[in-house]
């Protein structure tokens, strides 16, 4: 598996767990953290290695 590709997958996952972290742990409390911001931060981080594993597979193919 190359580095965009491993990048891309792990984003998508990342992205996934705090999209369901945002949307559906709303409700629960935990003494040190709200899990909905957590969720976003999780979202963030996701696009960021989206975002860095499409950068790499285009950069690959053109060079």
């Amino acid at each position: 598996m190359t580095r965009a590709a491993r990048n891309l997958l792990e984003g998508g996952v990342t992205f996934a767990v705090g999209l369901g972290l945002q949307r559906f742990a709303g409700g629960v409390d935990t003494p040190v953290v709200e899990l909905t911001k957590v969720g976003v931060v999780l979202m963030c981080i996701g696009a960021v290695l989206v975002v860095t594993g499409l950068f790499r597979a285009t950069r690959s193919r053109t060079a």
